[in-house]
C-alpha cells in the first residue's frame, strides 16, 4: 500500500533518479544486521514448496532478479528479503566505465516498460571483485553477468571475457556472457557462431572449478542465427537466458519509437514466452526465461513453455517490493 502511494511521486521523477536513490537507501540499510529479516517480514509470506535443481546448484525457488537492477553487487545481502529464489548482478566489465550519457532510462507507464541505452556502467571487474571479497555470501545463489568494454575488438573479445571471468570466478555460483545488449556498438555481432564458440571455449578454459556458464541471446536474433547459438551454447555452455531487451517498438507510443536503446516490460511478454517454448524445441541445456513477467501467470507461463528459472526485472519497478512473493505464492498454489 505504501508503494502504490508513493509510486506516482516516484514516476514524476527521473527513473535513473530514483533507482540509484532507492538503490543508495537499501546498501545503506544492507549493511544493518537483520536488515534482510526485516524486509522479508515487511514484504509478506512467499510461496511454499518451490525448491529445484538447475545446473546442479539448489534454489529455493525458481524466481530471480534479472541482471541491470545491481550492477556492482552493493545490495546482495538485502535483496534476498524480497522473497528471491536467486540474484544475478552485472552486467560487469573487466574495466571501469561511466556507460552512456544520461538521460538513457526511460518509463513507459502506460504500456508497462522500460526503455534503457544504460551501456554496460559498471565500477569494473576488480571493484566488484573486492567489494564481493568483503561481502557475506548471499543467503541465496548468486550469478554474476560478464559484459564487454565499449570499443573492444572483437579479436579480443575472448580475452577480455576470460579475464572478467577469473577476477570474479570464485565469487559467483553461475556466470552469463552478454554477448545480446543492445546498448553497446558490436556487441551483439558476437553472437555469431565463430565469435560465441570462442569466447566460451576461452571461458571454459579459465574455468577448472566448471562453475556453470550461460549465454544470455537477444530476442531480435533472426532464425538462421539463433539456430547456430544453440548449437554452439550446447556443445560448449551449461545453459541460456532467454532473453535479452528487444530493439522492437512494436505497440510503443510516440517520442519512443525513435528512442535509442532496448525495451524490456510487457510489450515482450509474449515474444519472450515464444523464444523460449522456441528454444527449449532445440536443447536441452537449462533455460532461464525473462521478459515481460509481471504476475505469478506470467511466469508460470515460462515455465510452461519451458524455462526452468525465471527473472523479472521491470516488473519490479511497477509492481514494488512484494512483487517476487505474490508471484511464488501463485506458483505454489498452481502446482498443488
Amino acid at each position: 500500500m505504501l508503494y502504490e502511494a508513493l509510486k506516482p511521486w516516484l514516476f514524476s521523477l527521473d527513473a535513473e533518479r530514483v533507482h540509484e536513490e532507492v538503490s543508495g537507501i537499501m546498501s545503506l540499510a544492507a549493511v544493518i544486521p537483520g536488515a534482510g529479516k526485516v524486509i522479508s517480514i515487511l514484504t509478506g509470506v512467499g510461496g511454499k514448496n518451490l525448491e529445484k535443481t538447475v545446473f546442479g546448484i539448489k534454489f529455493s525457488n525458481p524466481v530471480g532478479l534479472a541482471a541491470g537492477f545491481d550492477k556492482d553487487g552493493k545490495l546482495i545481502s538485502i535483496l534476498p528479503g524480497l522473497g528471491f529464489g536467486f540474484l544475478e548482478i552485472g552486467s560487469v566489465t573487466l574495466e571501469p566505465q561511466p556507460g552512456n550519457v544520461k538521460p538513457r532510462l526511460f518509463r513507459l507507464v502506460e504500456q508497462g516498460a522500460i526503455l534503457n541505452r544504460m551501456g554496460f556502467n559498471s565500477e569494473g571487474a576488480r571493484a566488484v571483485a573486492l567489494r564481493l571479497s568483503m561481502s557475506p555470501r548471499p543467503s541465496v545463489p548468486l550469478g554474476i553477468n560478464l559484459g564487454l568494454n565499449k570499443g573492444t575488438p572483437a579479436n579480443l573479445a575472448p580475452a577480455r571475457y576470460t579475464q572478467t571471468f577469473k577476477l570474479l570466478a570464485k565469487h559467483g555460483d553461475y556466470f552469463v556472457i552478454n554477448v545480446s545488449s543492445p546498448n553497446t556498438p558490436g556487441l551483439r555481432d558476437l553472437q555469431t557462431a565463430t565469435n560465441l564458440a570462442d569466447i566460451l571455449s576461452s571461458v571454459q578454459d579459465a574455468n577448472p572449478g566448471r562453475k556453470p556458464v550461460l549465454v544470455k541471446l537477444s530476442p531480435d536474433l533472426n532464425d538462421e542465427d539463433l539456430d547456430a547459438c544453440i548449437d554452439v551454447a550446447s556443445k560448449v555452455a551449461q545453459g541460456v537466458v532467454v532473453s535479452n531487451t528487444t530493439l522492437s517498438r512494436d505497440a510503443v507510443p510516440e517520442p519512443f519509437k525513435s528512442e535509442a536503446g532496448g525495451l524490456s516490460g510487457r510489450p515482450l511478454k509474449v515474444r519472450a514466452t515464444e523464444l523460449v517454448r522456441k528454444v527449449r524445441s532445440m536443447t536441452t541445456l537449462p533455460i532461464i526465461g525473462v521478459g515481460g513477467i509481471f504476475t505469478s501467470e506470467d511466469a508460470q507461463a515460462h515455465l510452461d513453455a519451458g524455462a526452468d528459472l525465471i527473472q523479472l526485472y521491470t516488473g519490479l519497478i511497477y509492481g514494488g517490493p512484494t512483487t517476487v512473493k505474490r508471484l511464488t505464492r501463485g506458483l505454489a498454489e498452481a502446482s498443488r
